[in-house]
């Protein structure tokens, strides 16, 4: 069977909802996709593999003067409301794993042995800063990762140029109905760029078609 992995892109309330610290325009309109996605992952026994901002003041992307692109307002702060995943993309039993880099063997045996979803805390936009996800990818080996979440423009840009440099030989999928962007305009141009490079753009309902027979 395909080895399939769900990658959930920074679904934190701060992000996802209106009344967060850092909403991404139109994040609330994708809520019943992210639902289904995590749901039907679940109930397939696809896993799960979620990335959270984990902030503490300090952290180099926080600024009062941002420009939101490389800064932005305080956000997702350790501890706060903000900073947890929303009800509707909460993991199952998650094994979380910090950004300091462990013994790579260590983490493998973790992951290896871990029979729930993870989570990759991360200090800075890029979830390849956090110095175990070489280890993690390994463990996991996907075929195919199938990733949504926000910001389309900064966090998933991010993940999904990372994985295209580091997994090549992965299939990548973009949710297109479960993605949104800080800057629209921005948005776009990345989707037509990554269609253009092999990114797969698929809907909610293309991944729930097509999964459950390749978990």
């Amino acid at each position: 069977m395909t080895r399939v992995l769900f990658w959930d892109v920074d679904t934190q309330h701060d992000f996802m909802k209106a009344d967060g610290l850092l909403y991404v325009p139109g994040s609330e309109e994708i809520i019943p996709a992210l639902k289904a996605l995590t749901e039907y992952a679940h109930e397939q026994g696809i896993r799960i593999l979620a990335s959270a901002d984990d902030h503490v003041p300090g952290h180099r992307e926080l600024s009062d003067t941002p420009d939101f692109l490389t800064t932005f307002p305080p956000h997702c702060m350790r501890g706060t409301p903000g900073q947890r995943k929303i009800l509707e993309t909460a993991l199952e039993n998650p094994l979380v794993i910090e950004p300091e880099a462990a013994e790579a063997g260590q983490v493998k045996a973790r992951v290896a042995g871990h029979k729930g979803d993870l989570l990759l805390h991360k200090h800075w936009f890029d979830v390849f800063t956090n110095g175990n996800i070489g280890p993690v990818l390994e463990a996991l080996d996907p075929e195919v990762v199938v990733l949504y979440g926000v910001a389309l423009d900064v966090c998933d840009k991010y993940a999904i140029e990372g994985l295209r440099r580091n997994r090549p030989q992965t299939d990548l999928w973009l949710v297109t109905d479960a993605v949104r962007a800080i800057h629209v305009d921005a948005g776009g141009r990345l989707l037509r760029d990554w269609a253009h490079r092999g990114v797969k753009m698929v809907t909610t309902a293309d991944v729930l078609a097509v999964y459950g027979a390749t978990k």
